[in-house]
């Protein structure tokens, strides 16, 4: 496990050295702390905002939310939306819980090429956007994952789902 979160440490450091547009001060910024499990009224509130991003736009998706301790609290999948969107919204939510900033970081870090390519050789992540940690009181409590749509739209509906806790 020390060694996992050694590689992972790693990895950041190195992302943030190599994505694209990324100022040095806002890679010398250190990540917020996690908090405690999202509550179930929390969750709801993000949920129905992202449902209703969806449906405004008349997209069909699937929305996951996880707690901070990366364990699903609800997942939502509309009718006709290709099945593999349920792994997918759950990967890119674990992604973005894992490190602690949206997964579109990695995204990006990857389409630069060089050294943001080692995230390749990381298990389990989904780097593709739609994925974004979800905050309260400064600290991470979940993570909203989204899949089904193009991948901004994915972000844009999981944006809608955190903006609902401002």
């Amino acid at each position: 496990m020390t060694t996992l979160k050694t590689l992972v440490g790693a990895c950041l450091v190195a992302l943030l050295a190599a994505a694209p547009g990324m100022t040095p001060a806002l890679a010398q910024t250190p990540p917020p702390g996690y908090g405690p499990p999202i509550g179930i009224e929390s969750a709801r509130k993000v949920m129905a905002a992202a449902e209703a991003e969806a449906i405004k736009n008349n997209w069909s998706v699937v929305i996951a939310i996880i707690d901070s301790g990366g364990h699903i609290v609800m997942l939502h999948r509309h009718d006709d939306v290709q099945l593999s969107s349920i792994d997918i919204s759950q990967g890119k939510a674990r992604t973005a819980l894992m490190f602690k900033r949206p997964s579109k970081v990695l995204d990006d870090a990857i389409s630069g090429g060089g050294a943001g390519l080692r995230f390749l050789a990381l298990k389990d992540i989904v780097p593709l956007e739609g994925g974004v940690p979800i905050m309260l009181d400064g600290k991470i409590v979940g993570a909203i994952g989204v899949s089904g749509v193009l991948s901004a739209q994915d972000a844009q509906i999981a944006r809608a789902g955190i903006d609902a806790l401002k």
